[in-house]
């Protein structure tokens, strides 16, 4: 694995949690933040490379939540 993949899967989003807690779907997630259900199926998943703040900002919006409720560092899983 190269040094980016392995860096970039030490980021965990929490996403799914964030949805179950809201009662909301990742399809309504999507449409209320204006991004397609794939790329947001990606981030779900860890497979994301990059966020846009934007995206960022209105993930956080929607699911009232801080940045760090969204994602969080994980050296040691590497």
């Amino acid at each position: 694995m190269a040094p980016a993949e392995r860096e970039a899967r030490a980021i965990v989003v929490h996403l799914d949690h964030l949805l179950q807690t809201r009662g909301m779907t990742l399809t309504e997630l999507a449409e209320r933040v204006g991004v397609t259900n794939v790329n947001l199926s990606i981030l779900k998943n860890g497979r994301a490379r990059a966020i846009r703040f934007s995206t960022l900002t209105k993930l956080c919006e929607v699911l009232q939540c801080q940045p760090g409720d969204l994602l969080s560092y994980h050296p040691d899983d590497l």
